[in-house]
């Protein structure tokens, strides 16, 4: 491959600044002659995994990954394959592993129809959720997969997840992309990035988007949504890999403490805080929470209300309960997921000044909530 034209020595410096490295896969299609170009990035997770001599689960050799999936050779397409250097755990990611995936994808933009990242499922979610602010104008697919069983088991997800991933990164109409945009591919069902949430820990439905459709869902054949997609962005991809996590979650309960609340909004560094709310955006009207909030708001910071329910949204003053956080300057965060909401503060605050975070964290910047 050639990075947009990078010369071999700049590629080797980009690979090893990125902590990532090139595998080569034998007994694909050459790229003259396939349909299609996929760049696969491997993180690690469940997928991947394969016993060692002991019986210990361990990161498999990708470059096998044909030995474990013969029908890849039958797709036509052309692949590239990253990995990361030390393939982690999802629990263990970080922004700076986002930073990393837009950065590869970026930089193998041009070349590819298509991208593929292949990723545990206990924060795919909050990667896909945070791709999709940070690559701002995308027009290809990015496809979130991975798997509830390793790729060895006789009964794993991991097959089907990753052939049909392929399928839809490098699937066109007209000679565009059918889904220009960052999504979760799991369980025969294609939901948008910013839309998910993991659900199930044991079933093999690990993704659910209660709030907005499936973009596609694959029987015999895949059947797009079409109304539901992205439509393809006039603008050339933006990176935008400046992210601040100064950032906290706070959920309300019944019962939670003035000490508890204090202790989040004393954070002299808090930028933003992610209010977990009832229904539709109820809160308890507790004069001391009320207070507290207010102040907050007046020091700067960004409070923005989501529901703790999996589907409905915020409606901030339908009920009394919720017009005292509409008083005290709390924003609402309509039908957003906390993932998404999290990963907009993060590269909202990242570019912009606090005022400008307030109004775009309302707006619908890349499909993660309803107008």
């Amino acid at each position: 491959m050639n990075f947009n034209g990078l010369h071999l020595k700049t590629q080797q410096h980009f690979l090893n600044q990125m902590k990532v490295k090139q595998i080569q896969v034998s007994g694909v299609q050459s790229p003259e002659t396939a349909r299609a170009r996929v760049l696969i990035i491997y993180t690690g997770g469940t997928f991947g995994m394969t016993h060692d001599a002991s019986g210990a689960l361990i990161p498999f050799d990708f470059s096998s990954i044909v030995e474990h999936l013969p029908t890849i050779r039958n797709l036509g397409l052309a692949f590239t394959v990253f990995s990361f250097e030390k393939p982690i755990d999802s629990s263990n990611v970080s922004p700076e592993h986002w930073k990393l995936l837009a950065d590869v994808i970026n930089n193998n933009y041009v070349e590819h129809d298509g991208f593929v990242i292949l990723h545990g499922t206990d924060t795919m979610a909050y990667t896909a959720s945070a791709l999709s602010f940070m690559l701002e104008g995308l027009n290809k697919p990015v496809i979130l997969t991975g798997a509830q069983l390793p790729i060895i088991d006789p009964r794993s997800d991991a097959r089907e997840n990753l052939i049909t991933a392929l399928e839809i990164a490098a699937a066109k109409r007209d000679g565009c992309a059918i889904v220009p945009e960052v999504c979760i591919y799991f369980d025969y069902e294609l939901l948008r990035g910013n839309r998910s949430k993991k659900v199930e820990s044991m079933q093999f439905d690990a993704f659910d988007s209660g709030n907005y459709p499936a973009l596609a869902k694959a029987g015999v054949k895949i059947d797009y949504n079409y109304g539901a997609i992205r439509k393809m962005d006039k603008r050339e991809l933006a990176l935008h890999t400046k992210l601040d996590s100064s950032i906290a979650i706070l959920k309300l309960f019944p019962g939670i403490s003035e000490q508890v609340v204090q202790s989040v909004f004393s954070n002299t560094s808090l930028k933003a805080v992610i209010l977990e709310t009832y229904g539709s955006g109820n809160a308890p009207t507790i004069p001391w929470l009320i207070t507290s909030l207010e102040q907050a708001v007046k020091r700067g910071v960004i409070v923005v209300n989501v529901s703790q329910c999996p589907g409905g949204m915020v409606v901030q003053g339908k009920y009394e309960t919720s017009k005292e956080l509409m008083k005290a300057g709390v924003l609402s965060g309509a039908d957003m997921t906390t993932e998404a909401a999290l990963t907009k503060l993060m590269v909202l605050l990242g570019s912009y000044d606090a005022e400008t975070c307030k109004r775009l964290v309302e707006q619908n910047l890349a499909g993660e909530l309803s107008s």
